[in-house]
């Protein structure tokens, strides 16, 4: 694999990862600048338009493979590809508009009333799923064995309704015909795997003659079928309306997984956390504190975290507030606290020095360590 020379030793540790039995140090994603990253090469490689930065394969390929040849990837971190058509891409399949932008995807409303609007089935021949599974084609090709395709953002359950039927609809579905929404997010959850299962035949790859994935990114990977599950709309959601709907929504589809993250998202979605807990396929949990909080590694967090912990399940922490050093000061509390064989850390891309600097300091303090937490 381009650019990775403990890719042997990564795939030990991930495994050990979802087990919760990591040994040594936290797994880590650190990608550093070499020497040889050039920003005015950077700059020429830049997205002209929205079709060079989302659908022009051989441009898209050529910017990742700079970018993989002008960094390393230390500890756990892989070279990885994302083709995503933007976070929700299932509803532009199910017959949303997609508009691309700079820095977000939008995917328009269509449906007005659930009414008279056909069961939501798997559509082969849909233009955007076509045009989407066409791009993975052509980036494999011209990706070969460097670097991993990750799974795209499709998403799931009632997040892809709201793209479809608008949030604003919802809410108020959710009070009018609770049976009808149910329903929905049914054909969604049947669908699912029809989706990610074409994605997954491409973007799969067979080492140690057994196929793994990785996904989009998050930056995780694994053996057999790896995901990201979500549930945004559960900021708007009651306790209750979370358990009766989504639960059993998110139970089924861990059941057609090897590997599950949980992508909770906002200071809203928190009181879900307990139900949460209680889905087994669930491996582990990312927390996005929201706009304008601070990173993961704040002690603020650690409510979540620890029921996170008691329940047995991983941690997933992002990490990009302040400096290197002030990064370390609050990874040394976290790791007292919740030990190290069921943490990732996601740092933001870093110059070699500060990169060694972590490392060296994961190598002397974050090995082996137990946890202060029960």
């Amino acid at each position: 694999m381009l650019s990775k020379t403990n890719w042997d030793e990564t795939k030990s540790k991930w495994d050990a990862y979802w087990r919760r039995d990591n040994p040594g140090t936290p797994l880590m994603s650190v990608v550093a600048k070499k020497e040889n990253w050039r920003a005015e090469r950077a700059a020429e490689l830049k997205s002209r338009d929205m079709d060079d930065k989302y659908l022009n394969a051989a441009r898209i390929a050529e910017r990742y493979r700079y970018h993989a040849e002008t960094h390393e990837f230390l500890a756990e971190s892989f070279p990885n590809i994302s083709l995503d058509f933007g976070p929700g891409s299932m509803a532009a399949y199910l017959g949303s508009e997609i508009t691309f932008r700079p820095d977000t995807v939008w995917f328009g409303e269509c449906v007005e009333d659930w009414a008279g609007w056909p069961d939501l089935a798997f559509d082969p021949e849909n233009k955007w799923f076509r045009r989407h599974i066409q791009l993975f084609r052509e980036v494999k090709a011209l990706a070969g064995n460097d670097f991993y395709l990750t799974i795209p953002d499709i998403m799931e359950n009632i997040d892809v309704i709201a793209s479809l039927r608008g949030a604003q609809n919802i809410v108020y579905d959710l009070i009018d015909d609770p049976e009808e929404l149910t329903r929905r997010i049914g054909q969604v959850q049947d669908i699912y795997y029809r989706y990610y299962d074409s994605f997954y035949e491409l973007a799969k790859v067979r080492e140690d003659g057994v196929d793994s994935s990785a996904y989009t990114v998050f930056q995780i990977w694994g053996r057999g079928k790896t995901l990201k599950l979500q549930c945004d709309f559960s900021a708007m959601m009651s306790p209750a309306q979370f358990r009766t709907l989504i639960q059993p929504a998110l139970i089924r589809q861990c059941e057609g997984a090897d590997h599950v993250l949980y992508h909770l998202d906002g200071p809203d979605a928190i009181r879900h956390v307990p139900a949460l807990m209680e889905v087994d396929g669930i491996d582990a949990l990312q927390w996005t504190s929201g706009s304008y909080n601070p990173d993961g590694t704040f002690e603020q967090w650690y409510p979540i975290y620890d029921q996170v912990r008691r329940a047995g399940k991983g941690l997933w922490v992002q990490v990009y507030n302040d400096t290197v050093d002030e990064w370390i000061s609050r990874i040394d509390r976290l790791v007292a606290r919740y030990g190290t064989n069921a943490l990732f850390l996601l740092f933001p891309t870093m110059d070699m020095a500060s990169a060694e600097k972590l490392m060296t300091h994961a190598e002397k303090h974050w090995k082996d360590v137990e946890g202060s937490f029960r």
